[in-house]
């Protein structure tokens, strides 16, 4: 019997978090979402309930609407084109490490899942700025006394039709996603899969802690 989720999403306004969030409202095990965000994801459902909330960086007065979880899909992140490393940093590790220590700490039965990027660096130790930052990032969260934590490190994502952020620079290469996926399964995914990957995971946990592409694809192949 499946395990009702009730789900915590930050990053709703973005491309993944949207995409992820509407996997969760459309699946039938899902009974609850509780968006975290800086604004309004401008999105209505019986499901969900938003909390529009300026610095998720320091969630502590939301402490005592942070019960009764089971699920974290933390989606919210920026690029590192035009950041220094210190302002990438503040932005992906220090805020999602605050963010995952404060839930932690109230609701440790969480299943913690954190979009990283396919070429993470878990070595820390990367030529590549973002790798090492997105390296540091999974590391220090597996630490964290959650009932689980699960890196996922998506590549290309074909998006979801008729969802409103996707990124603009995909309708120039989305007709590729066809004859990448006919050659390689490590290479791109659907944003439906990694939604329902998500899903997955929270319910029944997987082999491995950190998902590449290809573990995103066939853990999916379980829900879709």
């Amino acid at each position: 019997m499946s395990i009702p989720l009730r789900v915590i999403v930050t990053g709703a306004t973005g491309m993944v978090g949207e995409g992820v969030l509407h996997e969760c409202l459309r699946h039938p095990t899902v009974e609850l979402v509780l968006v975290i965000g800086r604004k309004p994801c401008g999105v209505q459902h019986p499901k969900l309930t938003e909390i529009i909330h300026g610095d998720l960086s320091d969630i502590a007065p939301l402490k005592e609407r942070l019960t009764g979880f089971n699920a974290c899909f933390f989606c919210a992140g920026v690029s590192s084109v035009g950041l220094s490393e210190a302002e990438y940093t503040k932005i992906t590790y220090t805020l999602t490490l605050n963010f995952a220590r404060t839930l932690a700490s109230v609701n440790p039965d969480v299943t913690f899942c954190y979009v990283s990027g396919s070429g993470t660096n878990s070595s820390e130790k990367s030529g590549s700025m973002w790798a090492r930052v997105k390296g540091k990032t999974e590391n220090d969260l597996f630490t964290l006394p959650f009932k689980r934590v699960f890196a996922f490190r998506p590549g290309y994502m074909h998006p979801t039709p008729g969802l409103k952020n996707t990124l603009s620079f995909v309708k120039y290469v989305s007709w590729l996603y066809p004859i990448i996926r006919a050659l390689t399964s490590n290479i791109a995914s659907t944003l439906a899969e990694v939604g329902v990957a998500m899903i997955h995971v929270a319910q029944n946990g997987a082999e491995k802690r950190v998902l590449e592409v290809r573990d995103i694809i066939g853990v999916a192949a379980n829900e879709i």
